[in-house]
């Protein structure tokens, strides 16, 4: 495992030096590729960072992508959408101009021809990915990879770049990027927050199946990850 470790005081802190990090891995990959792409979780954690990523003005906003790690198939106007998290809180003030590129593409169910239409978004968007910040569940699962999870193997396995997946603790149907598309990025990020998730992580970090904490996928795969984490 290659996994750096962050701690902070509060949670304020942890956003905003994040922030700082992730606006640099995308400045970066402007003045490369002349074009960034990154992928963010939902849940209520990142709500801080994302509103101190998107206060960023020295960041070229009009040339940044932003998508999901994961999404619930409803509707942005839905309060469980990670879509409409991400527009309310990152995609504010200079980061409006961004392109946002969504996964739920539409339809009552995640069915092979919604993941075609998802797909073919997201063969819109340059790669490596600048960075890929991942959040992680009680029950070890990240993006959508939940233990249990009817696609689970192929979620950790196939190229991607997305697919439906259903599971016993996800609620409604989701759609996620693969492991691999994950991992082909610049910079990966753990976002965690509270003493649980802390347990989880050292916990995560033994022994023990995959697919019993599917985080393991990621923290085992061999790609620098950075965790960064407050009380």
């Amino acid at each position: 495992m290659s996994i750096e470790r962050r701690s902070f005081e509060g949670r304020l802190a942890l956003a905003k030096e994040l922030a700082i990090n992730v606006a640099n891995h995308i400045n970066s990959a402007i003045e490369a590729n002349g074009i960034a792409a990154i992928a963010v979780s939902g849940g209520s954690t990142p709500a801080r960072f994302f509103a101190a990523l998107g206060k960023h003005k020295d960041v070229d906003w009009s040339k940044v992508i932003v998508t999901l790690v994961d999404e619930r198939w409803v509707s942005e106007t839905s309060d469980r959408s990670n879509a409409m998290l991400v527009n309310e809180r990152m995609l504010q003030g200079p980061a409006a101009i961004a392109r946002f590129l969504p996964l739920y593409t539409g339809g009552q169910t995640p069915d092979d021809a919604a993941i075609e239409r998802t797909n073919a978004l997201l063969g819109d968007l340059p790669r490596p990915f600048a960075a890929v910040i991942l959040g992680m569940g009680g029950d070890g699962h990240t993006a959508s990879f939940f233990p249990g999870g009817n696609t689970l193997s192929k979620a950790l396995s196939a190229a991607g770049p997305a697919l439906a997946i259903e599971a016993p603790g996800a609620g409604e149907p989701r759609v996620t990027l693969t492991l691999p598309y994950l991992l082909d990025t610049d910079a990966l990020y753990l976002h965690i927050e509270g003493e649980e998730k802390a347990q989880v992580l050292e916990t995560a970090l033994g022994e023990g199946p995959v697919e019993q904490m599917p985080i393991r996928a990621v923290l085992r795969a061999g790609k620098p990850v950075t965790v960064y984490w407050a009380p």
